[in-house]
């Protein structure tokens, strides 16, 4: 039988055990080209031989910088076979983070897909001693080689070279080195064996109902655990695996693809949310009673419920439409990364579109726990079951209630270490289990409940402890909040930062005929938006105790963005850097 011990041997493993013509695809100049299972095997090889024609050896570091496209799994996969060790990057991450992983890793070689990255690499080539080489895969790059004349360097390697490495690497040899983004300081290296990753490719493979059949669309960015992962396992069963253009096309690709499956964050699921409530409103009479009643039946489902006569009504004049506008064959999306909000799991699940949440870290490889698609083994507002081989256990945690603290976790996915870091390692893995610095309890006696991070949570004035995720992500059910970020430490009263959601505050000011100036600083200047959300928050505000309540907030004409420094490249606020850049409002909401 056919078996995968290392990555480099999925290509293998799908063109023996069910090869498609479809296995990667991407389009190049407004058309889908296909590459087949033989075409990433042969892709691969030639990665390979090229890469040690270049004067590479096992061990070396490479740097891939890229949005999602078939070259980056062919240079991945071409590394791997020969012991080459790939550092992939986000592209959107600072010159100094650039700056710091080049020469912490010792980067020898990087491709970039285009010019704004390749000016970004080669503006710190002089900083970077040990970069020799940068090419680019789109054509026609100022500086760089395209990736093609890296490419036909394999004539020169040796096919015998390269099976003689690949012979000799190991299921527990080091695979990648993956820089998290962090909230604070400078990333950090997580070094990740094959065998880490494969043994969760395998566990997937074993809870998500994934048929060689299907199709998938990618969107989340490689050079993320999570859907490098993801996207491991599709190529393990078979699946198609077609790459979105950009973010601004996803609709459109998700109408061409049509895909049976694909993974998202919260915050991609929220806008879509917004988008068909934005469109409801737009909605008059009948039919806009319609669709809000079948948003609040939605709204009630529970897990496991079986279909009555309301919901096969509200299924067939509005859910349907839902579906149709994700593709129409969607049968389960995989969220992670951060926390989903609960109404937004029962709404798409209600609606025949499945959200399965799971947890996980990249020192994890990711995943530690994921909602099934069996019956009874998920459940809304957790993160589901810990997966095949991988076990968790909470720690009791200063500040948190008896039941909930630190969750740990253990299983052949955890990390080697962080890169060059032993003492940072050694605070982290204590005795097999990871520290994860994520607060959790235990539902219904297996299924884990996010609740905090260990560092979010802070204490008032008064001594009084505040988990401040729990408080966002309940205020972000207001359709007029977009970002958030709860305030408090050391304070008599807890507050927030909102960044509205402006959209759905213009559409609401139409109505408004006091309302003159509709944008975003002349909206959040406005007592009556002021009031809008007051009331929003004064309403959800009842689901906390009185000390968790926001008692004052302001709000902000400008969103929260990697390039302001706020988000991370995974989406979470960075609250350092957002206090820092709102110390006045903040002054102002504590000097009263």
């Amino acid at each position: 039988m056919v078996d995968f011990t290392r990555l480099f041997d999925l290509f293998d493993y799908q063109n023996l055990s069910h090869p498609r013509q479809d296995a990667l695809n991407y389009k190049y100049n407004g058309v889908w080209k296909n590459y087949s299972s033989q075409d990433c095997v042969d892709f691969r090889d030639k990665v390979s031989r090229a890469l040690l024609a270049s004067g590479l050896q096992p061990d070396d570091k490479v740097a891939l910088i890229s949005p999602n496209r078939p070259e980056w799994n062919f240079m991945d996969y071409g590394m791997l076979q020969v012991g080459i060790i790939n550092v992939p990057i986000y592209p959107t991450i600072s010159e100094r983070e650039y700056e710091h992983i080049f020469n912490e890793a010792e980067i020898k070689m990087a491709f970039v897909a285009d010019q704004g990255l390749c000016d970004k690499i080669l503006s710190i080539k002089d900083r970077c001693p040990n970069l020799k080489e940068v090419f680019a895969f789109e054509e026609n790059v100022n500086g760089c080689e395209h990736w093609t004349a890296f490419l036909a360097r394999e004539a020169s390697g040796s096919k015998e070279d390269v099976k003689a490495i690949a012979d000799k690497i190991e299921a527990n040899d080091l695979a990648t080195i993956i820089y998290t983004s962090g909230t604070t300081g400078l990333p950090k290296g997580v070094m990740l064996s094959h065998n880490n990753i494969v043994s969760q490719v395998k566990a997937v493979m074993d809870v998500l109902p994934l048929y060689k059949e299907y199709r998938s669309l990618s969107f989340l960015p490689l050079c993320h655990i999570f859907e490098r992962t993801v996207t491991y396992t599709y190529v393990g069963v078979g699946v198609g695996v077609y790459y979105a253009e950009s973010m601004e096309t996803i609709a459109d690709n998700l109408k061409e693809v049509k895909p049976h499956f694909f993974s998202s964050v919260p915050r991609l699921l929220e806008k879509v949310y917004d988008k068909i409530m934005g469109k409801g409103m737009d909605l008059t009479g009948l039919k806009k009673r319609l669709f809000f009643w079948a948003v609040d039946l939605a709204q009630s489902y529970e897990e496991g419920q079986k279909p009555t006569l309301k919901t096969k009504i509200a299924d067939k004049l509005i859910y349907s439409k839902w579906r149709e506008a994700l593709g129409g064959n969607v049968l389960g999306i995989v969220t992670g990364a951060s926390a989903c909000q609960e109404r937004l799991a029962r709404v798409f699940s209600a609606a025949g579109i499945p959200i399965r949440e799971g947890y996980g870290q990249t020192e994890s490889s990711p995943v530690i726990t994921v909602n099934r698609f069996d019956e009874g083994m998920f459940k809304f507002g957790t993160v589901g079951v810990t997966i095949p081989g991988v076990e968790f256990k909470i720690a009791p945690t200063e500040g948190h209630p008896e039941g909930t603290g630190e969750i740990l976790a253990k299983g052949p996915n955890i990390m080697l270490g962080y890169y060059k870091k032993p003492e940072e390692t050694a605070k982290t893995i204590i005795d097999g289990w990871l520290h994860t610095g994520d607060v959790g309890t235990i539902i219904d006696g297996k299924f884990l409940k996010i609740t905090d991070r260990i560092k979010d949570l802070f204490k008032t004035s008064g001594g009084k402890y505040v988990a401040p995720q729990v408080v966002e992500e309940k205020m972000k059910e207001s359709r007029f909040i977009e970002q958030i970020m709860v305030i408090g430490e050391n304070e008599k009263f807890v507050a927030a930062l909102i960044v509205p959601a402006f959209a759905a505050l213009q559409d609401w000011a139409e109505n408004e005929e006091d309302i003159s100036d509709t944008s975003p600083q002349g909206l959040v200047s406005h007592p009556a938006v002021d009031a809008l959300i007051q009331a929003d928050i004064k309403e959800l505000n009842t689901y906390f105790s009185k000390i968790e309540q926001i008692k004052a907030f302001r709000l902000l004409a400008e969103e929260w963005t990697e390039e302001s420094g706020c988000l991370t490249p995974t989406k979470k606020v960075k609250r350092k850097v957002v206090m820092e850049q709102s110390a006045d409002l903040i002054a102002s909401i504590y000097s009263v």
